[in-house]
């Protein structure tokens, strides 16, 4: 991946990943979380995979992140970005919707 293409991966990440690594840890174990998204065959659904790899990617120094990392970011920063833009009417606190979004890193509510 070329630099310009990690200065823009990482800046979308870092505008859109808004919780912190404590904060998504706390909420990838809550019973909410790991019911929210698709699941493949009864198992862990992929949002929620993603979010165990957002936190190895928010726990990594940033020289130390590789290209495959930088795929895994250029991917949630489109998930998210497609997700924001389906946003439901009314209070989306305690929503599937909310819940789909947090597994990736964001909370809109923050």
């Amino acid at each position: 991946m070329r630099d310009d293409e990690r200065k823009e991966t990482w800046d979308g990440f870092r505008e859109l990943v808004n919780m912190t690594p404590a904060e998504l840890e706390k909420w990838l174990a809550s019973e909410e979380s790991q019911s929210a998204g698709q699941h493949k065959d009864g198992g862990e659904s992929t949002g929620h995979a993603s979010g165990r790899r957002i936190l190895g990617i928010l726990r990594t120094e940033k020289g130390d992140l590789s290209d495959d990392d930088y795929e895994h970011m250029r991917k949630v920063v489109g998930y998210i970005r497609r997700h924001l833009a389906q946003r439901p009417s009314g209070d989306v606190r305690d929503t599937r919707w909310r819940y789909s979004l947090m597994n990736w890193g964001h909370d809109p509510l923050e």
